[in-house]
């Protein structure tokens, strides 16, 4: 079995209003277009934010999003009026992590790598 691509596909319940939120307030890049939705690139994935849903997320399901400067990511999205709903803190796993939520409550953490966190390392065994 190979796996060749994979993305997160997210049904909104205002498709405009969660459409403009992943591109204009968090700044994903669009990846593709098609008649009733809008693909973004995620780092290595990809965000599919197509069709209209009617309940909204649960709380199981959460958005990791990798960026280089978490402080200068809390900036801008507090300038862009995103509510932070807990900021920037250093976890006991290493990770600097902070929360928000989309238009329809969908919790993003927002996460950066410390330099030195294993997560930077080879883990392989070296041949």
């Amino acid at each position: 079995m190979e796996f060749l691509m994979s993305r997160v596909i997210l049904h909104p319940r205002d498709p405009a209003r969660s459409v403009a939120f992943y591109r204009d307030t968090l700044g994903l890049a669009v990846y593709r277009e098609f008649p009733g939705g809008t693909v973004f690139f995620l780092g290595n994935g990809l965000l599919e934010v197509s069709g209209r849903g009617e309940t909204g997320p649960g709380p199981d399901i959460v958005l990791w999003l990798q960026v280089r400067d978490i402080a200068e990511t809390a900036r801008l999205l507090t300038e862009r009026g995103v509510a932070i709903e807990r900021g920037p803190v250093e976890e006991p796993w290493g990770l600097v992590e902070m929360w928000v939520s989309d238009p329809d409550g969908l919790r993003i953490v927002v996460v950066e790598v410390p330099a030195d966190h294993p997560i930077r390392r080879d883990q392989r065994q070296p041949s």
